[in-house]
């Protein structure tokens, strides 16, 4: 069977980003990913790639830097497949509350995080296939607050994952006749830490209750649709926003 590659995950050691990692070793990919903080649970997830008899890296790195694209891309160089696709997963919300108590500062980060870094993680992909004459896929993991705003919450948030879909159907449309596929995926709630970090641990429990099928989801039904983008199962799919959210 023909090795699909290497796969770039940003914010692979928690969450969506590391059920993504581990369904992605378990496809054949080899894996390059992001992490900020969690030193030894990236490691720990390095070794169970390895154990899966796939290559993997970690690069600690902060995916909303100018410069975090080309160091991690170089970086990814080192391993023996080429880079052949893209999770642009790593995101922030900042903390849990109404619009109008939002500091600037945590506007500007998330904005920084889930859309410059998704653009430049994008923009340095893009580069490099063109150069070299290879296709490539892009999935970049949106939110159902796209669409339904999350008032009360974090508008902010929802406002950079609308920024996330419109440049994945654009950058689609520019690409498409180069082999080069970007797709979204829009989860709605997940069982993640994310929520603990925003200041609302318990979130997944009051939001089950309006979501259609009657519970949030697990972080690896989120990273199967993920998957499935990136494979060529979905060589005909490019341009489109995967509403992975329960009936939302």
């Amino acid at each position: 069977m023909t090795h699909p590659g290497t796969v770039i995950v940003t914010g692979g050691s928690r969450g969506i980003g590391a059920a993504t990692v581990r369904l992605a070793a378990a496809a054949g990919y080899d894996v390059c990913f992001t992490y900020r903080e969690q030193d030894a649970a990236a490691h720990d997830q390095v070794r169970e790639i390895q154990a899966l008899g796939r290559q993997a890296m970690c690069v600690k790195a902060d995916a909303g830097g100018d410069t975090a694209a080309e160091h991690v891309f170089e970086l990814a160089g080192a391993l023996p497949q080429p880079v052949t696709a893209l999770v642009n997963n790593a995101g922030i919300t900042g903390p849990i509350g109404p619009f109008s108590a939002t500091t600037a500062a945590t506007m500007r980060r998330v904005l920084d995080v889930n859309v410059m870094g998704t653009m430049l993680f994008s923009q340095q992909a893009v580069r490099r296939w063109l150069e070299e004459g290879r296709a490539g896929s892009i999935v970049n993991i949106s939110s159902i607050a796209a669409t339904l705003g999350a008032p009360g919450e974090y508008v902010h948030y929802a406002a950079s994952k609308a920024a996330v879909e419109g440049f994945t159907v654009g950058l689609a449309r520019e690409v498409a006749a180069q082999g080069i596929r970007v797709n979204a995926v829009s989860p709605g709630t997940a069982l993640t830490d994310i929520h603990a970090t925003a200041g609302e641990p318990d979130r997944p429990r009051r939001i089950a209750a309006k979501v259609p099928m009657g519970r949030v989801a697990h972080a690896e039904e989120i990273a199967e649709a993920v998957v499935w983008l990136l494979s060529d199962k979905a060589r005909y799919v490019t341009g489109a926003v995967l509403r992975a959210a329960g009936g939302l």
